[in-house]
């Protein structure tokens, strides 16, 4: 059974078949909401806003280790995070898709761990492949079953939000070889990899970043809803494959 973390312009899937609502508590507080626990095409699945389902959690604000937790404790076997950015490397336009490799952590603040507090046991995870190889497969594999393009690869930078980013910070993660930039890949990506939970990202691309193409001197804020509902149609498309096959 897999889970869906859904982020900004997916607060719902309307093809699952909702079979429950959920709440749950964990030792590190509440999720961001319920988890709607269904099935697509007969297939079981999980799913949970990653904003609360009005989205009014913001992405600093958001209690990772409790949503990684409850999807645990559900007995997931997966998690695809659906997450929006903005596009630094050329082809990552507005409306593109991608599932990104790798990560680079510009956040700060976030309890990011769960091997901490009195008594805890120093532990460090491998996070040299953040993303899990196999979901990314077979995610890639969805897509291209229903004719959807998708990136293969690229670089996700995390920054800490929720403000977007000056034209001057995004010329320095493209030095740094982000080719992305979104607020909430982490920490969710290492949590996932300290509770051995198999974890993959759709990074769907609601704008230029900063300083580029026609978010030279500004992101055009009015379209990234247009955008996020069109490319958004889409990932269902890609879920509902991936989840049928």
């Amino acid at each position: 059974m897999l889970a869906v973390i859904g982020g900004s312009g997916l607060s719902q899937l309307a093809s699952l078949e909702v079979t429950q609502r959920k709440m749950v508590r964990t030792p590190y507080g509440e999720p961001s909401g319920a988890l709607t626990l269904g099935r697509i095409r007969g297939r079981e699945l999980v799913f949970l806003a990653r904003h609360g389902y009005g989205h009014t959690v913001a992405p600093h604000e958001v209690n990772y280790r409790a949503n990684l937790w409850a999807l645990k404790d559900a007995g997931v076997e997966g998690v695809v995070s659906v997450a929006s950015v903005g596009g630094i490397r050329r082809d990552i336009v507005p409306g593109a898709l991608a599932v990104p490799d790798q990560i680079i952590d510009y956040t700060w603040g976030r309890r990011s761990t769960y091997f901490e507090g009195a008594g805890a046991q120093v532990t460090h995870v491998d996070f040299t492949e953040p993303y899990s190889a196999p979901l990314r497969a077979r995610i890639l594999g969805a897509a291209h079953a229903c004719g959807e393009q998708i990136i293969d690869g690229g670089i996700y930078a995390a920054t800490q939000g929720p403000r977007l980013e000056s034209a001057a910070e995004i010329n320095r993660l493209e030095r740094d070889g982000a080719h992305m930039v979104g607020m909430t890949g982490m920490p969710e990506a290492v949590l996932a990899r300290e509770l051995e939970l198999p974890y993959a990202a759709i990074a769907v691309s609601a704008n230029y970043a900063a300083g580029r193409g026609e978010s030279a001197h500004a992101v055009p804020m009015e379209r990234i809803e247009a955008v996020l509902a069109e490319a958004m149609g889409r990932v269902r498309r890609v879920i509902e494959q991936l989840v049928a096959g």
